[in-house]
């Protein structure tokens, strides 16, 4: 089995920075893709930020020129840093790594169990 294990959210002024990261062990063969999700009360769980195992990220532009999303392959580790945050950021984060358990089956997706991120003064 797969575990995520994701740490680094909490309370913010509007303006500071966080950075989330967020680990994945157990059986593991290979990491692909990884990223991070946002879903705040009432609404859709979006995407936030996604990283490639070459290093090709994408971020969403609500929160272009804030994040920085980054991997360390070694310690099959995802980060997240935002700076400049703003209200509309609180919000629980969820990180997301595709794993290959063994080279007979597919990577598929895991998902952490969500850290709170709020922005309030």
């Amino acid at each position: 089995q797969v575990q995520l294990v994701e740490s680094g959210g909490g309370l913010v002024q509007p303006g500071g920075s966080l950075r989330l990261s967020c680990t994945a062990s157990g059986s593991i063969a290979a990491i692909g893709a990884m990223g991070w999700y946002r879903q705040a009360p009432g609404q859709q769980r979006e995407m936030v930020a996604t990283i490639t195992p070459a290093d090709l990220t994408h971020i969403t532009d609500s929160v272009k020129g804030r994040v920085t999303i980054s991997r360390d392959n070694a310690k099959n580790t995802v980060y997240l840093q935002m700076i400049d945050l703003k209200p509309e950021d609180t919000a629980v984060y969820y990180c997301n790594i595709w794993v290959m358990v063994n080279t007979a089956h597919a990577y598929r997706p895991y998902w952490s169990q969500g850290t709170q991120v709020t922005v309030s003064s």
